[in-house]
């Protein structure tokens, strides 16, 4: 079968492109209250397109925001493991427009790139999987494991409803593990493992300090400024080397063990790396733990956004009457995400002036995760990777956020695999994004070579299915 279905995916690599971009032009921006008709289109797009290649039970199932998207192939019997497939149809909101290159929800190849919002977060990866199946089921009108797709439409605004669902259908979306593709690989010859992933807690402080804007020639030095008071209060919140300066929010992180330093150190972060991938002049933080540590396994604070008085051209002498600011911070395994947000809410409120109305709201919350790299899911990926690209992967702790990985591993007891196809210059969440089409190709080749690996090891010591 997985011959047949690697020859099918490389003989309809123009039609699977085809299908691909259909599937980007739709902008569905779960964040933009305006594009809420699109999120429903891209979520019955995907309906259309399982039904299409012989997925069962194909629908959309409501939430108190967008709909989630199931569909399932349980034709390998219980003899064969069952693999669910997570990925999400929302994408990022496309500002600053004037940047893009190419018009973001018109897909355009340019040499072996394809550039347009979600090529790589996470349509073009999700799509991969969608292609593989349909290789299976359009040669040997099988697979040889059980799948089961959970497509979200809301991971780029922090997966309000999902964790809810999930218990809620926590019958319905059991498997023996869960793979998810939305992550990158060091470049287009070297695939990752994704070991852990960060938590993140995401804040916003609002600040007012008088009825209406002030001339400031008339209450400069007399009533203080917003701006003023909170620059104050966000620059104490971490010291000169970046160490978080907030009572207890060290207090639940493991120390690294010597075995665990090894590892991280021994894959691909390097300064010079990460000075390419950044353009930084120089790189910065904490001395007591090396750049790959402080990538992926240490905590972090960071501001991302600071609102108030006047940015125009020329000059506009205003006190603003209220000042506020967006505050993340990534969390590492066993810092729990809403005790964070306690955390974090206590002290700002203990150091904010008296000449302040000061309020902080929890934006979103979620946990970390250690990944496993022992269990068979994880074996049949590392096998599937280096038969595919040639080469083994690499291991690397991500420093980003999936909140589903600690969800699928508490709800589902399921084992993770992180297992993406991106390039680190895919400009995600930036003007420009794409996608490197060769890994797309190689991606879908991958896919279908995993789930049969996966069926191989993980049905060892079942029984065998007669069908």
């Amino acid at each position: 079968m997985r011959e047949q279905a690697l020859t099918y995916a490389q003989t309809h690599q123009a039609e699977t492109l085809e299908a691909l971009t259909a599937f980007l032009r739709i902008p569905s921006i779960s964040m933009l209250p305006e594009h809420s008709g699109d999120m429903v289109q891209a979520a019955q797009w995907l309906v259309d397109r399982l039904t299409a290649i012989g997925l069962d039970h194909v629908q959309m199932m409501p939430t108190p925001g967008y709909p989630i998207v199931y569909a399932d192939w349980l034709g390998a019997g219980p003899a064969a493991p069952t693999l669910l497939i997570y990925g999400h149809y929302d994408v990022q909101p496309v500002d600053p427009l004037d940047e893009w290159l190419t018009p973001p929800f018109d897909p355009t190849v340019k040499g072996e790139d394809i550039f347009g919002r979600g090529t790589a977060d996470d349509k073009g990866q999700l799509y991969i999987h969608v292609a593989a199946v349909a290789a299976y089921l359009q040669t040997a009108e099988r697979l040889p494991l059980n799948i089961k797709f959970l497509l979200e439409g809301e991971e780029e605004a922090g997966s309000a409803h999902l964790e809810d669902f999930v218990m809620a259908q926590r019958d319905l979306l059991q498997a023996d593990a869960a793979l998810i593709s939305d992550s990158h690989i060091l470049d287009p010859a070297t695939p990752i493992l994704i070991t852990g992933v960060r938590g993140l807690t995401y804040m916003e402080i609002s600040m007012r300090g008088s009825r209406q804007d002030l001339h400031s020639g008339s209450y400069g030095g007399v009533v203080e400024n917003p701006l003023n008071a909170l620059v104050k209060l966000l620059a104490s919140l971490r010291d000169e080397q970046g160490r978080v300066t907030i009572p207890g929010f060290y207090d639940d992180v493991e120390p690294l063990s010597q075995a665990e330093r090894q590892a991280i150190n021994a894959g691909p972060v390097s300064e010079a790396l990460v000075l390419a991938e950044t353009g930084a002049p120089a790189l910065w933080g904490d001395p007591d733990y090396t750049l790959a540590e402080r990538k992926g396994a240490r905590p972090t604070l960071d501001i991302h956004g600071i609102k108030g008085g006047f940015i125009g051209q020329g000059a506009k002498t205003v006190i603003p009457a209220t000042a506020s600011a967006k505050v993340s911070m990534r969390l590492v395994p066993h810092q729990h995400p809403k005790k964070i947000a306690e955390l974090f809410t206590q002290h700002v409120l203990s150091i904010s002036p008296p000449t302040m109305e000061v309020t902080v709201e929890t934006i979103n919350a979620g946990g970390g995760a250690v990944i496993d790299m022992s269990v068979p899911a994880i074996q049949a990926a590392a096998d599937a990777y280096e038969q595919t690209f040639g080469r083994p992967p690499l291991y690397l702790r991500e420093g980003g956020s999936l909140p589903i990985v600690p969800m699928f591993i508490d709800i589902l007891h399921a084992p993770v695999v992180l297992m993406g196809f991106g390039l680190p210059d895919d400009n995600l969440h930036a003007p420009n994004e794409k996608f490197h089409l060769p890994n797309f190709y190689r991606g879908i080749e991958t896919a279908i070579v995993y789930y049969d690996l996966l069926a191989e090891q993980m049905g060892k010591g079942r029984p065998v299915d007669d069908q």
